[in-house]
């Protein structure tokens, strides 16, 4: 199939830089999902790191291709959208607008938008290598858990400890529980109900990953596991975060929502934490998951998606392609 040379801007050409870098995926994964030749990148980068704009601009003179110029009624959806969801990224809005609005407009060309507004920082972010992450990886729900505490104050109470379980492969939250305490009992009482919400079976049980806090490395706990539900319990690699990145991940992302609030007593915090959950859960769109939700995967509802975007996506770019040729046409 002839594949059609897009010219870009050196705007376009930033941008798309941009993207690139602070996208959570590796540079071949983020540049496979933007369609852009690896080496056409990195020559990009070179003149960007030494020269920045002015020297990713054409040496020579051409009329800019225009087939696919988003118009001006899109763009000022674009906008009204990023005005709207100031808390979302290019990424998530572009996302967005498919879902409810039935519109394709590409991440690369979100940033453009929104950066040309004044409506978006610049951003520097280093580089995700595919090295950097851990090496097992998992392919269904509920083979393998990840579990971990993390610990909240609330005001004349003291602090509390969450309790959480996510599904390796989907990302989902299975259940979280706020404890007064960080027992090897608070962890397996968190199980009893991530099980019983999951539905897994004796014959079928997940693996459960933690890191090897006095609660985990508990030899009650692991036979509390073993007998009562055949789960297998293994233990992350020490001073080795990213074995237990994606829960480590996902408690960062959650803390810098929960904690722009204090809280006064224990129920306000669990109403908090409950809204983020189903947030996280049912709304928010992960990179590294396709740009779908953790329970889009976590059902198995997640090919028949994406294959839903890419109809709406062919859609808007053949429409987009015919209005530019008519306006084209009309003009001369």
């Amino acid at each position: 199939m002839h594949e059609t040379y897009i010219r870009y801007s050196a705007e376009e050409k930033e941008s798309i830089i941009l993207t690139i870098k602070r996208s959570e995926l590796s540079i071949v994964q983020a540049l496979k999902r933007l369609g852009i030749p690896r080496r056409t990148f990195y020559n990009w980068y070179k003149k960007y790191a030494i020269g920045g704009l002015n020297a990713l601009r054409a040496t020579h003179c051409r009329a800019p291709t225009t087939w696919n110029r988003i118009p001006d009624n899109i763009r000022q959806i674009v906008v009204e959208l990023s005005l709207e969801h100031p808390e979302l990224t290019p990424r998530e809005l572009s996302v967005l607008l498919l879902e409810e609005s039935q519109i394709f407009v590409s991440e690369s060309s979100f940033y453009r938008i929104l950066h040309e507004r004044g409506l978006l920082e610049r951003m520097e972010h280093d580089f995700i290598f595919a090295a950097d992450e851990f090496h097992h990886k998992t392919k269904f729900a509920n083979e393998m858990w990840q579990t971990d505490f993390t610990y909240f104050k609330v005001k004349g109470w003291g602090w509390y400890y969450l309790s959480t379980v996510i599904d390796d492969y989907s990302r989902y939250i299975i259940h979280w529980e706020l404890c007064s305490s960080m027992t090897s009992e608070d962890v397996s009482r968190t199980i009893d109900k991530a099980v019983e919400k999951a539905g897994v079976t004796l014959q079928n049980p997940p693996c459960l990953l933690s890191d090897n806090g006095p609660c985990y490395i508990a030899s009650s706990l692991k036979e509390y596991l073993g007998k009562v539900y055949n789960i297998k319990h293994i233990h992350g690699k020490p001073l080795h975060p990213q074995t237990q990145g994606k829960i480590e991940r996902y408690h960062r992302s959650m803390k810098n929502v929960i904690k722009l609030n204090h809280y006064f007593c224990p129920s306000e915090l669990e109403n908090a934490i409950d809204g983020w959950v189903k947030y996280y859960n049912e709304r928010r769109f992960h990179e590294t998951l396709d740009n779908l939700t953790p329970r889009d995967v976590y059902l198995g509802q997640g090919e028949k998606i994406k294959k839903i975007r890419e109809i709406i996506k062919q859609n808007s770019i053949n429409k987009r392609i015919f209005d530019n040729k008519t306006m084209k046409f009309q003009s001369k």
